[in-house]
């Protein structure tokens, strides 16, 4: 195991960090999030009002690392094969040709799902989960690495689709965006107004996916994992971890895909912070946005104004987190 240094892809990294920072000001915590979701290989539900930099930072993004990028807007009168694509006839060879969708991409960015019906939600939802694609019988594989970003307009409900819990549950976080402070926003205005700033390629995607290697061998300790199915635990049947008061806050628990998600997702954060190893810290701060979408409010939680976040919050107070190995000991462990 090496020291606590950053190796040559945490260097990486940075420098991708740090083009991204030439554009972007502001929202450190969203751009992490996408970044641990590049390294985990996971995809990122977005809540925030329009013009939050959100399109910007995955546009940003995919130009230092060299990869494609998709925006699609999404509308009630969008259908599957605007997502996938279909077989067109050509008139001058009499014969069939297979157009690919706009998800053959690195990065795409899904704009407002909500708007979409059913049938096109469920198609990209397809994607996601089995990175490749179906057209007339053929099988065509996304692009490596594959990460959707999907955005929702928390303001705007009318003419929306609310994505369905299972499909939901597919999205590795959720990811919610907020205003810039005043010193962030003055910073904004400077840039947008000023000179426009070129972005230089640090990175690639081939390189991209070694850094997605070397992420999954950071060493997670058998007792986070159980404090990960603890706390997943709770949240399908809170009176067993003493939490009477929240049982009737929740209709339905995360299911099992958020204990992994949590394991995955916190390695990713303990890799992008330079270390290989993971911490108790590193999977308490991402809980939260691997938790919160998967956590379904009854109606009583509704009427009576308690989010999710706030059941997390209650959660999190009850189940405490292991105590931080010593480095001696989890170097021990990972070499045994």
């Amino acid at each position: 195991m090496s020291e606590n240094k950053p190796t040559g892809a945490h260097a990486g990294l940075e420098q991708l960090l740090y083009e991204v920072k030439k554009v972007v000001v502001g929202q450190d915590r969203f751009l992490e999030r996408v970044l641990i979701a590049l390294l985990a290989g996971g995809h990122l539900l977005v809540e925030g009002v329009p013009g939050l930099a959100k399109t910007l930072t995955v546009a940003t993004l995919a130009k230092a690392m060299q990869g494609s990028f998709r925006r699609i807007q999404f509308t009630p009168d969008l259908v599957p094969a605007d997502l996938v694509g279909t077989r067109i006839y050509s008139q001058k060879t009499g014969e069939f040709a297979t157009s690919l969708g706009p998800v053959f991409a690195n990065l795409v960015l899904a704009d407002e799902i909500n708007r979409a019906p059913a049938k096109v939600q469920s198609a990209l939802l397809e994607v996601m989960q089995e990175r490749q694609v179906t057209i007339a019988g053929q099988s065509h594989a996304v692009p490596s690495p594959f990460v959707v970003m999907a955005t929702q307009n928390p303001i705007e409900t009318e003419g929306t689709y609310a994505l369905p819990e299972a499909q939901v549950d597919r999205f590795m976080m959720k990811v919610l965006v907020d205003y810039p402070n005043e010193d962030e926003e003055f910073v904004i205005v400077q840039r947008v107004t000023g000179a426009p700033v070129s972005v230089s390629a640090v990175t690639s995607a081939e390189e991209l996916l070694e850094m997605q290697k070397q992420s999954r061998k950071t060493y997670v300790d058998p007792a986070l994992v159980t404090y990960a199915v603890k706390l997943v635990a709770a949240t399908r049947h809170p009176t067993k971890a003493g939490l009477d008061d929240q049982a009737r806050f929740i209709l339905y628990g995360a299911s099992p895909r958020a204990t992994i998600g949590l394991i995955e997702a916190g390695r990713a954060l303990a890799f992008l912070r330079g270390r290989d190893y993971v911490l108790p810290e590193d999977v308490t701060d991402i809980a939260p946005d691997v938790l919160r979408h998967r956590i379904v409010p009854s109606y009583e939680a509704l009427a009576e104004g308690v989010s999710a976040d706030s059941i997390i919050t209650q959660l999190m107070r009850r189940i405490s987190p292991p105590d931080k190995p010593l480095e001696s000991h989890v170097r021990f462990a990972a070499n045994a």
